[in-house]
């Protein structure tokens, strides 16, 4: 059976997903759509778009528009990507925080659109290499992402042997285990940064609220699917859950040019509170 989605198909579509979203899928993306959403009508048994949307439109419980917003979304990461955040977090940020107060440090992060975990990972690895000799250390780090099917994987914390490649074997070997047998090939990251880690679905265009400020947010990459209006929402926000000297990391292909905000510009994708 060959699927059309029509002009009007699409544009229903893209409009719903952009109401309850924020990402905003251009004319361009209609093959993408089509593609990656022919495998839920295959799986709901709906024939054409035009009854899938009408099943996303009436159903109760949202269980299928999660699906979809999940088939949607697009999860590229590694560890560690652009480093020189992280290398700005052990030269700046870090000895901040353990100036504030060296006898108990008290770290809060936010790791907004973490994918399949290899950013929260790398920032409790950082974290934990940073502060090994402080005598006492709270550090907790909220990792959110609209995908389900993306955070149960982050939760398990298992990565095949290409995805760690770029991670030094001294670290490799602290805050990894590697598999063997059926799991040969893979490392599973050791319980000590997964209880620093709590993995939760969020959709950035709802309203959050935490029992504390963050000590740093990053949001990468994840703002090139919004349109300006979305992004200055969800900019505005971040600024809200900051404490005061905190730091919002954008992706290297994002600014806030263009977006009205309170933050104070450090260097291209960083902003402080």
């Amino acid at each position: 059976m060959t699927l059309e989605l029509t002009d009007n198909d699409f544009k229903r579509i893209s409009t719903l997903v952009y109401a309850k979203s924020g990402i905003n899928l251009h004319h361009g993306k209609k093959e993408l759509v089509k593609a990656r959403l022919g495998r839920r009508l295959r799986a709901t048994g709906c024939q054409s778009f035009e009854e899938y949307f009408n099943l996303l439109r009436n159903e109760q419980e949202g269980v299928e528009l999660v699906r979809m917003l999940d088939a949607l979304t697009t999860n590229k990461t590694s560890f560690f990507r652009e480093k020189n955040h992280f290398d700005y977090l052990e030269q700046v940020v870090f000895p901040e925080i353990l100036e504030r107060n060296r006898k108990k440090v008290k770290i809060r992060c936010w790791s907004a659109g973490c994918s399949s975990g290899e950013e929260p990972y790398s920032l409790a690895i950082c974290i934990s290499e940073y502060f090994r000799s402080a005598p006492y250390l709270d550090a907790k780090i909220l990792a959110t992402d609209l995908s389900t099917a993306i955070l149960k994987q982050a939760a398990d914390g298992v990565y095949s042997e290409s995805k760690v490649q770029g991670i030094p074997i001294t670290l490799l070997r602290r805050y990894f285990r590697k598999g063997f047998g059926r799991r040969d090939g893979y490392y599973q990251v050791k319980d000590r940064l997964r209880n620093m880690v709590t993995f939760k679905r969020h959709n950035l265009m709802e309203q959050a609220s935490f029992l504390e400020p963050f000590d740093l947010i990053m949001c990468r990459n994840v703002m090139i699917y919004f349109d300006k209006a979305t992004q200055h929402t969800l900019v505005n926000g971040f600024y809200r859950h900051l404490r005061k000297g905190g730091r919002l990391f954008v992706g290297h292909a994002e600014s806030l040019t263009g977006i009205e905000h309170p933050f104070t510009y450090v260097q291209p994708t960083l902003y402080r509170k």
